[in-house]
């Protein structure tokens, strides 16, 4: 497959909900992390266009994906609003509303807890439990030492479990 609009295609397809998952946990608002995702493709692909030697496509969007979010809260203070259950998908096990009230409040506190630490902690955190993401592949993305993202994931947990104790 050598033509460029095919490759990013895929590319586009392969990362298309992550890029937007990982955007919208930082922005809080649906509207904000479809532009926001909509700019890092199109910066994506204009960088692709350029060079289309890319080692690590995931890699390379996310560090898109970081400055993007960067520069939406630079140009702008937005007020966040945030809809759990678009980040969240959960199964609907709960037996009744109050046990449904549970569970998105305890996502709600957990994504307002997060939204509270060090960047650094948010990017680990998100990898590796919202994308399921490995201690290898979060290394290559965060550009850290696989040792160095282990002990980032702890603390990065330890601070989240304070936060979410001071709030409650």
């Amino acid at each position: 497959m050598n033509n460029p609009k095919e490759q990013f295609s895929l590319i586009y397809d392969q990362y298309i909900e992550k890029i937007y998952r990982f955007v919208y946990v930082k922005v809080n608002s649906r509207e904000v992390a479809e532009d926001v995702t909509s700019k890092v493709f199109l910066n994506g692909w204009q960088a692709y266009q350029k060079n289309q030697d890319i080692k690590n496509p995931g890699a390379f969007l996310y560090q898109i994906a970081r400055n993007a979010v960067v520069d939406h809260y630079r140009e702008k203070g937005r007020t966040k609003v945030t809809y759990v259950e678009d980040l969240f998908y959960t199964p609907d096990t709960a037996k009744n509303p109050y046990e449904k009230a549970i569970v998105n409040a305890d996502a709600e506190l957990t994504i307002s807890a997060l939204g509270n630490l060090k960047k650094e902690y948010q990017d680990v955190l998100i990898w590796y439990y919202l994308e399921d993401m490995s201690t290898e592949q979060i290394a290559v993305l965060a550009n850290k030492s696989i040792g160095n993202v282990r002990v980032m994931i702890h603390r990065g947990l330890e601070a989240l479990r304070n936060e979410i104790k001071e709030q409650v």
